[in-house]
């Protein structure tokens, strides 16, 4: 059974890196002025950033359905079957549309809602193409992705408030008042959405926060407190220098993980919180 894997750019994973994967990733859209860019074809991370910062109006999309079934016609004619492994259902309507396109394939594409994002939706692709590998078939894939959905945490903390207020998340005297007494928020995804989780007054505390919330889902949810059998990644917005340094912090912390993986955030939701953002994230790994 030849399956092909295919995901989103809010994976994380790079055009390259798909190419050297054998993963074929959809660029996301993005609307600035009136013009469309793709993400890591017309759109880069620091292109990205320079527009943000400028304050230039920034809207995210979903892929069309044109260019989603344009591909999978293209890979149908080379695989069997296809494993669509799109960003969360609860942050994006692209996940619902891709389950109705696949409708009239007739079991031939199965698309994965398994709640994942970034860092964790990157593990989720790279473990689906080893099963395909090993040769199972897609309906497997799809099974084993979605029953461990909820073997994933992440926790974020903000650098500024300015792009939640911008997106209307929180109200303009929310975001002065937070600023002024230099509220750094913590953040989480757990399967659907992103929401709030606590306050910090300094990086050094939400980083605290996040570490102490990570452990406990670790040993609590995945029955892994050393971080034996779990993933972590550590995913930030134009913030790599303290991403690195959190890293350091982490691998001393759970020293039997093995890599812990550094990537940039989504842009999907850089747009939505803002550089300087810093996030790290804990998904059980699969047997496979």
């Amino acid at each position: 059974m030849k399956v092909a894997i295919v995901t989103d750019s809010n994976s994380g994973i790079t055009q390259r890196q798909g190419e050297e994967a054998g993963i074929f990733v959809v660029p996301m859209p993005f609307m600035m002025a009136g013009e469309t860019f793709y993400e890591d074809i017309s759109l880069t991370q620091k292109d990205f950033y320079e527009k943000l910062e400028e304050g230039v109006d920034i809207s995210t999309s979903q892929p069309s359905p044109a260019d989603l079934l344009d591909l999978w016609n293209r890979l149908l004619e080379e695989y069997e079957e296809i494993v669509h492994i799109p960003m969360s259902s609860g942050l994006s309507s692209a996940c619902q549309t891709a389950l109705m396109l696949a409708d009239d394939y007739e079991g031939k594409v199965y698309v994965v809602n398994n709640q994942r994002i970034s860092v964790t939706q990157r593990q989720s692709v790279l473990e689906a193409r080893k099963m395909a590998d090993t040769g199972m078939t897609a309906a497997a894939i799809k099974e084993k992705l979605e029953e461990t959905k909820m073997d994933s945490t992440i926790y974020i903390t903000l650098d500024t408030l300015e792009y939640l207020k911008r997106g209307g998340r929180i109200t303009p005297a929310a975001a002065l008042l937070g600023t002024f007494l230099r509220i750094k928020p913590v953040l989480t995804i757990q399967g659907e959405k992103l929401d709030a989780f606590a306050k910090a007054r300094t990086m050094k505390q939400a980083k605290a926060m996040m570490i102490t919330a990570a452990k406990k889902d670790m040993e609590e949810r995945f029955g892994d407190p050393e971080g034996i059998r779990t993933g972590i990644a550590i995913a930030h917005t134009n913030n790599e220098a303290a991403a690195m340094e959190f890293k350091k912090e982490l691998e001393e912390i759970f020293p039997k993980t093995g890599e812990i993986y550094v990537d940039n955030l989504s842009l999907s939701v850089s747009c939505h919180i803002g550089p300087g953002a810093l996030a790290i994230a804990c998904t059980k790994r699969l047997d496979v």
